[in-house]
């Protein structure tokens, strides 16, 4: 790769932009690990793609040559930042998992359709030296086969979580799965090994690779049921990392290699936590067999006891350790800066509020923490499920909101329940519990939660933000 103008040592102009830009991926990368820096960290990360892209239009040549088609080139940029810009402006906050399972799987479509249209013009040169044996080739079809799973994958997700596809659970899934990607790398060991002049004449097989990756991506996320879909984001999230990654390989470019490695990386590290979050196994995630074959009781323990919204306020405000259980109803409602208020008010009279964050409460990592941030909550008053779970025999009231499959006794009591295995919030053991819910409907699951029968449990039935507004009313009257 050659520019007009270099540095000394012969570094270009085109490689320092692409130095800056991964330093600022790295910087933002690391900004983003903590709530009060993420948005710096989001901006700065943004500067640095569009940095490398301008520095690649204006400085990266090929044979001599500049890069051709630039009008196209401005104007396809032009038309998907008017699209992302507008999208994620109107997107609702409910909807956010479902945007980021859009957004990913367009990343992953990208990267599969430059192996796509690159696999044609592997050089003949190429293949004479070393065969079809070699790490471009072997790139182009990483690229073609992460990525086209990752955009399929994020489809059958974005489906999911906008209620418009529903589980398949079959038992014999998982062996369905594995032949079907012992097969893919079968294609790829096959294509490989094969000595011929032109790489064209490969292409239907690339074509059939294409659709088999089509069909492995929808068919591992399909049986996976709601309450793992957050583990399921960040691993197709990885996998269009690494697909990234793959083209920048492909086209020796450091910036699109740093951006892969930093999000496929940090996407499988996310990944792996959460499974131990959950309680399950990385192989079970790639090969789309998550949690139990069979489904919670649904016999009542109890009958349902309500509690009044006065009788509410004034356990609360007697209290001297309060836990806040958010979770999706929160998001619905958009009751996070009502919620806020009544941590206030109540600390004001002296009670200590914490919120209870469960790693996949809501619909994707880090959900909770998102939607509380912007309500001001501060972030030493969020404390992980495993962090609080020994102090809440302490707490005097733990109050639910929206959550329901985080806090499902049946993930402990329960071997045939979906969930069984899964840490939860041990919301139980705390003395009162008060449930906020607009109904006796079941968690994204669709398991029934016995913790609404609990003796120690009240209900507390209607509309999150109304029900925290007439709370925080009923407080400051008493």
């Amino acid at each position: 790769m050659t520019v007009p103008t270099h540095f000394p040592y012969g570094i270009t102009i085109l490689e320092i932009t692409y130095i800056v830009a991964s330093v600022l991926f790295v910087i933002g990368l690391k900004m983003l690990s903590h709530p009060l820096t993420a948005r710096k960290g989001n901006i700065l990360a943004a500067f640095g793609m569009g940095f490398a892209i301008i520095a690649t239009i204006l400085f990266h040549r090929k044979d001599g040559e500049p890069i051709g088609n630039i009008p196209l080139i401005l104007a396809a940029i032009a038309i998907g930042t008017v699209i992302g810009w507008v999208i994620a402006k109107k997107v609702r906050m409910t909807a956010m998992p479902q945007l980021v399972s859009f957004f990913n799987g367009m990343g992953g479509a990208a990267a599969a359709l430059i192996s796509m249209m690159e696999f044609p013009h592997v050089s003949p040169e190429l293949i004479a030296r070393s065969g079809m044996a070699n790490g471009h080739v072997l790139a182009i079809l990483l690229g073609l086969m992460i990525g086209t799973v990752s955009w399929s994958g994020s489809m059958i997700a974005f489906g999911k979580l906008d209620g418009r596809i529903g589980d398949l659970r079959v038992k014999s899934m998982k062996y369905v799965n594995i032949t079907i990607l012992i097969v893919l790398l079968g294609f790829i060991v096959y294509i490989m090994t094969r000595d011929v002049s032109e790489s064209r004449e490969l292409m239907p097989f690339i074509y059939i690779m294409f659709g088999i990756s089509v069909i492995y991506g929808v068919l591992f996320v399909m049986p996976i049921g709601g309450a793992d879909m957050p583990v399921v984001i960040s691993l197709l999230n990885s996998f269009t990392g690494v697909a990234a990654a793959m083209g920048g390989f492909l086209y020796n470019n450091q910036v699109m290699l740093t951006g892969g490695i930093l999000v496929g990386s940090a996407g499988t590290i996310l990944t792996i936590l959460m499974c131990r979050a959950m309680n399950r196994s990385l192989l079970n995630v790639i090969v789309g067999v998550f949690g139990g074959g069979g489904s919670a009781a649904a016999t009542e323990a109890g009958t349902i006891k309500e509690i009044t919204l006065s009788d509410a306020a004034i356990l609360l405000s007697y209290s001297k350790k309060v836990v806040i259980v958010p979770g999706y109803g929160l998001a619905v409602a958009q009751a996070q800066h009502i919620c806020h208020e009544l941590d206030k008010l109540l600390d004001e009279k002296g009670v200590e509020v914490r919120y209870a964050i469960h790693p996949v409460a809501g619909r994707m990592p880090g959900h909770m923490n998102v939607l509380l941030a912007e309500a001001d909550v501060p972030y030493e008053q969020l404390v992980e499920s495993d962090e609080i779970n020994p102090d809440l025999p302490n707490t005097d009231v733990l109050i639910v909101i929206g959550a329901n499959d985080v806090v499902n006794p049946a993930a402990e009591d329960d071997p045939s329940s979906p969930i069984f295995g899964m840490p939860i919030i041990k919301a139980r053991d705390a003395r009162n519990i008060i449930v906020m819910k607009r109904g006796m409907g079941k968690g994204y699951a669709a398991i029934e939660n016995m913790l609404f029968y609990n003796e120690k449990t009240r209900m507390l039935f209607g509309d999150a933000k109304n029900t925290l507004q007439n709370l925080v009313s009923e407080i400051k009257n008493l």
